[in-house]
């Protein structure tokens, strides 16, 4: 994947991860295209940022995604890259006996992707050096057990990731899955942009850039914060790290 020249499509690119992501490819001289649900939110980036485009979308909705789909091809047709970015994150009591934070978890986090991400299939097998880049979580290898359906999403992003790589082979388009670590943004409330205890989020965005930039194989992009998360199994450490997590 080149970081420059292309024209990327980065969903839930109101805030947050989304877009600072936009703003990092926007400096390297790529095409941006950010959707989100909030007019507001969007706004704001395309009036900081000139040269950023935006749809409001909401991917909870197939037909939306699949009007979608149909339009930002016709509007920018050297679209050729697709970043999942879009989530929620809300905590859950799983003997309050609702599924209703589980289900709108799951349909924002995994049915979004999914559902985007094949609509959009077709238009990026037509272009070459294409990509879709996952966004899971070191959560999906090492979860939280305040979070349920995050953290189970985000663990089948990225099962998802590998079998969509896997099927993908021989085309032009390549899967990349980003790992974030616990980052400074308002994911689980405004506390969590000033957390001690995250990442800076312009942190996590360098460290992104650059490893992107001189990606060889790697099929993960893994900043050294989320290494404790995602190499815990691999390390036999993973029974004293999930403990230490959910203390």
């Amino acid at each position: 994947m080149n970081i420059t020249g292309n024209t990327i499509l980065i969903t839930g690119g109101g805030s947050g991860i989304g877009r600072a992501l936009a703003e990092a490819f926007l400096e390297r001289g790529n095409e941006v295209i950010v959707t989100g649900r909030s007019r507001d939110k969007l706004e704001a980036v395309e009036s900081a940022n000139p040269g950023i485009h935006s749809y409001q979308l909401d991917v909870d909705d197939p037909a939306a995604i699949s009007a979608f789909s149909r339009q930002v091809v016709q509007d920018f047709p050297a679209l050729n890259i697709l970043i999942n970015n879009a989530g929620i994150m809300r905590a859950e009591s799983i003997q309050d006996g609702s599924t209703v934070t589980a289900e709108a978890t799951i349909t924002t986090n995994l049915l979004g992707p999914i559902r985007l991400t094949t609509a959009l299939l077709p238009h990026l097998m037509s272009r070459p050096d294409a990509a879709v880049l996952t966004v899971s979580s070191g959560l999906a290898f090492l979860p939280r057990g305040d979070f349920p359906a995050y953290c189970a999403t985000k663990a089948a992003i990225h099962s998802y990731s590998q079998t969509l790589r896997v099927q993908l082979r021989g085309t032009s388009v390549q899967v990349i899955e980003l790992v974030p670590p616990y980052v400074q943004t308002e994911l689980t409330g405004s506390q969590q942009a000033s957390d001690p205890n995250a990442m800076p989020l312009a942190d996590y965005i360098s460290q992104t850039m650059a490893l992107l930039e001189r990606r060889g194989d790697e099929d993960e992009i893994l900043v050294e914060r989320v290494h404790f998360q995602r190499f815990a199994e691999r390390e036999g450490r993973y029974a004293e790290s999930f403990a230490r997590l959910n203390r």
